[in-house]
């Protein structure tokens, strides 16, 4: 389940691309809390612990803003410089114990996929309707124990209690087919060396 990250974070007031940078520069992350109908609220989260923070999917946080009374909070939206991964700005949403959210789960195969079949995923995450304390890190599928011709849909998913997928049950995750044979392999790369001999052949002609 989504582990549960206590944080100090500190009210802002300044905004722009220049506080932003100030920010920055001091190790600090601007940040951005929203929902249950109130203003967004500007704060600001130390970088190296938000930055460990975030580096699990879904991750929990209980922010404590000025010394006040903690709030549970997921995130929304990560910016992350494209050359050094350091966070830039992160936006927030507010959620209650109990409350049910939606989110993005990685899926995780698991197992040895035998050298005969090859393993072909359709998706690589879920949408899941889960409470927000009980978030899964993950969804295991476990692909050593499937043969050939076996495919996994989203109704085969073993999900957490409480948790739904909201879209088709029959929405294909993954399928197991078979590996090309030696034999296989072999005429595919004659049928591409006669090809490529082929075509300068066919220039020269022209």
């Amino acid at each position: 389940m989504s582990d549960e990250l206590k944080i100090e974070a500190e009210s802002r007031n300044e905004f722009g691309k220049g506080a932003a940078r100030r920010i920055r520069r001091a190790n600090k992350v601007p940040a951005v809390i929203y929902g249950h109908g109130g203003d967004p609220i500007h704060i600001t989260l130390p970088g190296h612990e938000t930055l460990m923070a975030l580096r699990t999917a879904n991750a929990l946080l209980t922010l404590v803003i000025d010394g006040a009374e903690p709030e549970l909070a997921l995130p929304k939206q990560v910016q992350r410089d494209p050359i050094t991964g350091f966070l830039e700005h992160v936006d927030l949403v507010i959620v209650k114990k109990g409350e049910k959210v939606t989110v993005e789960v990685p899926l995780l195969v698991t197992g040895t996929i035998k050298e005969d079949r090859i393993l072909v995923m359709d998706q690589q995450s879920i949408t899941l309707e889960v409470e927000a304390t009980n978030i899964p890190a993950h969804i295991e599928i476990d692909g050593g124990a499937l043969e050939i011709g076996a495919q996994v849909t989203a109704a085969d998913l073993n999900l957490p209690a409480g948790a739904v997928f909201p879209g088709d049950p029959e929405d294909l995750i993954l399928s197991i087919t078979p590996a090309p044979t030696a034999e296989e392999l072999d005429a595919d790369l004659a049928g591409a060396g006669t090809e490529s001999a082929e075509a300068p052949a066919e220039e020269a002609a022209e």
